[in-house]
């Protein structure tokens, strides 16, 4: 496995912990979907979901504010000259597979009316 492969899955492993412990946002849930670190290791692109997805924008505003924190966490738990620089993403694949599995049992039962 390569070094960038490896430092996502320990970065995910660690912020998904984090996060379940320091950001929590009252009747939500936070998954972290992926982490993509560029080649340089400058930045770190971090995927979440929410669910509601109602609450994605209170989700970014909290997990942008914590970033700080949850950057410090990660350099305690690995070792790292550097640590990348955190940027968040909201991922709406489920939003848009919900979306997609709606409209196919629609068209399902617009068959089967017929």
């Amino acid at each position: 496995m390569a070094k960038i492969e490896r430092l996502n899955e320990l970065i995910h492993e660690e912020l998904a912990l984090a996060i379940n412990r320091e950001v929590g946002i009252e009747g939500a849930l936070i998954t972290i979907t992926y982490v993509n670190c560029s080649t340089d290791l400058k930045q770190a692109h971090i995927g979440f979901s929410v669910l509601p997805d109602k609450l994605a924008g209170s989700a970014m505003r909290k997990l942008s504010s914590a970033t700080r924190e949850l950057a410090q966490r990660l350099t305690q738990r690995i070792k790292l000259r550097k640590l990348p620089k955190l940027i968040w993403e909201f991922d709406a694949t489920e939003r848009e597979a919900s979306k997609i599995e709606d409209l196919i049992k629609q068209a399902n039962s617009e068959d089967y009316a017929d």
